[in-house]
């Protein structure tokens, strides 16, 4: 064997969805911060994410994740989140997936019974209470990058659906937040195949008849997600319900979907639905739950938006080691449309 190239992978996932986490073979990457960082991998050096996420090496259901070190002085280590089809500045499902791995393999070392640091996203800072017990972290409390709504109640035409309303909605990542009993969907996995279609329908339509420019930077844009909400019920702590959130380049997100909940949290807010100190548990295609909870209020850019937090658990399922041997004829991989929608 010829090898070129070894990376090492901590294998991890939160609530079924696989988010795994780089730990090793990859040096630190130029940028003044990590959404320097990130745009350099982006635009100098995506070869290290189609080896890792494309076929044969990866699937359409993962992402990756680099630790990096930091760049923000309060920051005490720094990630950029790779998926399928883009580089996103926040998530919350890899960013229980990459706590966990970095206290459970002494990246950073664990606190019993509370861990607390800084994490720096390409989205800005989050700060982490990672709950310990046993050398296991137990679930990640993290609050988000600020959240905050772009529009409600915007009119979108969609091929095949005519005209329906989306909230508009940054929780990490934008959304086009649409309502699931409207569109005739229960979000019970036997609509998966179903969801995604009409999903990224609604995403492509959205993306172009609803821009949307973070206010702080513009370098985040674009509607890049659909969610799918189904009614919530009220409860003492607040609300409760569940939702569906579709990946490009076509699939469901396995969990509740840390940034989606924020998103959601974001438009409750605006609606006059929820405030600081209440909750939303909310739960994914799966069943599984996320804890979301309205922190405070927040300014961004002159927008109002909310400090939101997000509870969840992960588990490690494997380490691996991914190489490339030189006379290998794919060395990024590739995609195939019957997985793989373009």
């Amino acid at each position: 064997m010829q090898l070129r190239r070894m990376v090492n992978v901590v294998g991890v996932h939160t609530c079924g969805e696989r988010n795994d986490v780089i730990t090793g073979g990859v040096a630190d990457v130029p940028g003044a911060s990590v959404f320097e960082k990130m745009q350099f991998l982006e635009t100098q050096s995506d070869d290290l994410r189609k080896f890792l996420l494309q076929e044969p090496r990866g699937s359409v259901t993962q992402c990756v994740n680099l630790v990096l070190p930091a760049c923000h002085p309060e920051a005490d280590i720094g990630f950029v989140i790779m998926e399928s089809d883009f580089y996103v500045p926040m998530s919350g499902s890899n960013t229980i997936c990459t706590v966990t791995a970095i206290l459970e393999t002494g990246i950073l070392p664990m606190q019993e019974p509370v861990t607390e640091f800084t994490l720096e996203a390409p989205g800005g800072l989050v700060r982490i209470k990672a709950e310990c017990r046993d050398g296991k972290c137990v679930n990640v409390r993290f609050e988000n990058v600020a959240s905050f709504v772009f529009g409600l109640d915007v009119p979108v035409d969609v091929p095949g659906l005519g005209q329906i309303k989306v909230d508009v909605a940054y929780g990490g990542m934008i959304y086009a937040v649409v309502d699931a009993a409207e569109l005739g969907f229960k979000l019970v996995p036997e609509e998966a195949a179903q969801l995604v279609e009409v999903g990224e329908r609604i995403k492509r339509a959205a993306a172009v008849q609803a821009p949307a420019v973070h206010p702080e930077n513009p370098g985040i844009h674009t509607i890049n997600q659909t969610l799918f909400a189904n009614p919530l019920t009220q409860t003492e702590e607040g609300w409760e319900g569940s939702n569906a959130v579709i990946v490009s380049p076509g699939r469901l997100d396995r969990s509740p979907c840390g940034t989606g909940t924020s998103a959601r949290l974001a438009v409750l807010a605006e609606r006059g639905l929820i405030e600081p100190g209440q909750k939303l548990r909310h739960r994914g295609i799966l069943g599984t739950e996320y804890i979301g909870e309205h922190v405070g209020w927040v300014d961004i850019g002159g927008k109002r938006g909310i400090r939101p937090a997000i509870t969840g658990s992960a588990w490690i399922t494997g380490f691996h080691q991914y190489v490339l041997d030189g006379t290998d004829p794919l060395p990024t991989g590739y995609r195939l449309n019957d997985l793989w929608r373009d």
